[in-house]
């Protein structure tokens, strides 16, 4: 079966990224690779930090800002719980959230999950492609969102449209040239229908 095994984040300064990452308290689990390519605009994807609490959240949200991210969506409760939205010194975009809306301990800035959203111009079409590619869905929401089977410690990788992605992110979906983004865990190279490249992950 083929998962995401990990997520390479191409970023212009390979010292500066991994000083914010190391900060931020997610350095283990990501992978920097310095580049230049060009990007403007929305590179369609967010990455997700699922934690257990609100206090968790804040020491997330505090410490990103503390080492230079933006503020895209203040942290905030809503229907579904506690979340905010902040964007690295590198561009990319990561949603810290909960679902829990009470604190039940201390802020242990513990992750249960990391997401990796990529957003689809047609989930059902890319949905099939990465069925073809050997992943499992866990869960699937029609043409909306899908979320494939993850191993124990890895990135889970689900799928949303795209202008809803970026609505979510608080960001308009336009966007050109490269995602900055690499998945490692297939077995054999390949590239998704939106343009998101697949490696071999290292042994």
């Amino acid at each position: 079966m083929t998962t995401a095994q990990s997520v390479i984040l191409h970023v212009p300064e390979l010292a500066a990224a991994e000083a914010f990452y190391n900060a931020l308290g997610v350095g283990d689990r990501i992978q920097l690779r310095e580049s230049n390519e060009p990007t403007t605009g929305f590179r369609g994807y967010t990455l997700s930090l699922v934690v257990a609490q609100p206090n968790i959240v804040d020491a997330f949200v505090d410490a990103a800002l503390a080492a230079g991210a933006t503020d895209l969506k203040p942290v905030k409760k809503s229907l579904w719980g506690y979340g905010g939205v902040v964007q690295a010194p590198d561009g990319s975009i990561w949603k810290i959230a909960t679902s829990s809306k009470k604190n039940n301990g201390p802020a242990t800035r513990t992750i249960d999950s990391l997401v990796l959203l990529l957003g689809a111009e047609d989930v059902k079409a890319s949905k099939q492609y990465y069925l073809d590619h050997g992943l499992e869905v866990a869960k699937s929401f029609g043409r909306k969102y899908v979320e494939f089977t993850s191993a124990p410690g890895n990135v889970t990788l689900a799928l949303y449209g795209r202008h809803a992605l970026a609505k979510d992110a608080g960001l308009s979906p336009e966007g050109t040239g490269s995602h900055r983004l690499t998945i490692a865990g297939a077995s054999e190279p390949f590239t998704d229908p939106d343009g998101f490249a697949w490696e071999a992950a290292a042994a």
